[in-house]
């Protein structure tokens, strides 16, 4: 079997979409996965699956919580070895030492159209970078996330995906329960 980790973007943040940790592990299991993990209470599910493609995990995923949630949430799958690609290709490794400087927006495919992030000019929002990779977006804060404009201006680039952004020492944990 292989490993998946399953995003869900915007649970149990600030008060909406609730979904407790233990209802998103009796979620998983019901959909027939196995040895599931959740990290934290935000949607970071951990888990063994017999090969069904990712996009196809995220579907059922989504189907079954607006089904029993009633909650739209959008869902971002990556097998295990897409999640150590992305980790192995992070354009900004002096950032590793300080994990929540550093964050990954995980897509939902390649965007077709990237000119809003093409059109940022990196020199502006510096010492802040960031970089589009395949389906990752790296973005590295050196002072902090909360105040960044230039994480402000990434997450307005609509990309016509699904996105939802992970901090590197969430990003490095999942990958670690992954390979347990």
């Amino acid at each position: 079997m292989s490993r998946q980790i399953a995003l869900l973007r915007g649970i149990n943040v600030g008060g909406h979409n609730a979904f407790p940790k233990a209802r998103q592990l009796e979620l998983a299991r019901s959909l027939g996965f196995r040895d599931v993990t959740v990290l934290l209470q935000t949607g970071n599910l951990v888990f063994a699956d017999p090969g069904t493609p990712p996009q196809e995990t995220a579907h059922r995923i989504e189907e079954r919580i607006l089904a029993e949630l009633g909650l739209t949430v959008p869902v971002v799958v990556r097998t295990r070895d897409e999640l150590a690609a992305a980790v192995a290709g992070n354009p900004f490794p002096q950032a590793a030492p300080e994990p929540k400087t550093l964050h990954v927006t995980f897509l939902s495919g390649v965007p077709a159209d990237t000119a809003r992030l093409d059109a940022l000019d990196a020199d502006a929002f510096a010492p802040d970078r960031f970089r589009l990779i395949g389906r990752e977006v790296y973005l590295w804060c050196p002072q902090g996330i909360g105040r960044s404009r230039l994480a402000d201006a990434v997450s307005r680039a609509r990309l016509g995906v699904t996105a939802t952004a992970r901090n590197w020492s969430t990003v490095t944990k999942l990958l670690a329960l992954a390979d347990a």
